[in-house]
């Protein structure tokens, strides 16, 4: 039964064919569901007023429910960039915490070197405090509001630093990294650019070298290549094979597989900031072959 076939049906019908104007019909009418009520004779200056005031009421009431969605996921997105922002804290805070202990731990080693650990403390500490001043930066990342403005990144300083700054994490597992640029050791003279924003740059990769260390086995090594043809490509290698439950979904939200202490965000805040500066990111995995990430930037 279609709606004509309801209004024929109560009209036909005596009992319903209009509501009586009298107090306990109309509140029986509403009871029932009904928002508002016409008595007659009816007026269309009268009509017109009640259907445009409960268009009103209507179109209110969807913007209202639309602002608590909104609101809503505001609250989830910025619980996000607290998640994200405490997890890529880490790794700067793991070199505060490591050159902290060598300078208590070794009293006597040379003036030199103990100027040079105060002073990657002192990068840290201010590495740390951009993050936490850039912390909005990944909610603008997932509404896909963030600014992009690329710079100049010599990028094998800045994963040199990543290195450095996993130290004790490489150290616990006896891990060791090689840089290879196009296949080759890299040398003390050795640059490479990629256009990008150097802190953004930094987050990715100790992301990915932090995730390559952790799910590497034990006493094997890393490596870290870099090549360049129509864009920039740098991979990172460990050994370990992601498992076959998480392949599909490795680079979404909260996905980790074999951490007690996992927050599945490394690799979900590396595909956003990879292409928040206009690049990608993917993987290969297998048993046989372990696991490569790639990203891929512009020279």
């Amino acid at each position: 039964m279609d709606g004509y076939e309801v209004c024929k049906k109560l009209k036909a019908n005596d009992a319903t064919r209009s509501m009586q104007n009298d107090d306990e019909n109309e509140t029986f009418g509403l009871e029932l569901g009904a928002v508002d009520y016409i008595t007659k004779p009816i007026k269309s200056s009268i009509v017109q007023a009640r259907v445009k005031t409960h268009l009103k009421l209507k179109r209110a009431y969807e913007e209202l429910e639309e602002k608590n969605i909104a609101l809503k996921e505001s609250a989830l997105l910025r619980e996000n960039v607290d998640h994200i922002l405490r997890h890529d804290l880490k790794n700067p805070l793991n070199a505060v915490i490591g050159y902290s202990e060598l300078l208590q731990y070794k009293p006597c080693i040379q003036v030199s070197k103990r100027i040079k650990w105060a002073m990657n403390i002192m990068e840290a500490g201010y590495q740390m405090l951009d993050m936490i001043n850039h912390s909005l930066d990944i909610y603008k990342m997932e509404t896909g509001t963030y600014q992009y403005y690329p710079n100049s990144v010599e990028i094998l300083s800045v994963l040199k630093k990543v290195v450095a700054d996993t130290k004790n994490l490489l150290t616990s597992k006896n891990l060791s990294v090689d840089i290879l640029i196009q296949n080759k050791p890299v040398i003390q003279a050795d640059t490479f650019m990629v256009q990008g924003e150097q802190l953004l740059c930094y987050s990715l990769f100790a992301n990915l070298v932090k995730n390559a260390i952790e799910a590497s086995p034990e006493a094997e090594h890393i490596t870290i290549l870099l090549d360049k043809k129509d864009t920039v490509m740098i991979s990172i290698h460990n050994q370990g094979a992601i498992p076959k439950e998480i392949r599909d979904k490795f680079f979404d939200k909260y996905v980790t597989a074999e951490k007690n202490e996992g927050t599945g965000l490394g690799t979900y805040s590396a595909k956003l900031m990879a292409e928040a500066q206009d690049g990608s990111i993917h993987f290969e995995t297998s048993e046989e072959m372990g696991t490569t990430v790639i990203v891929f930037l512009h020279g």
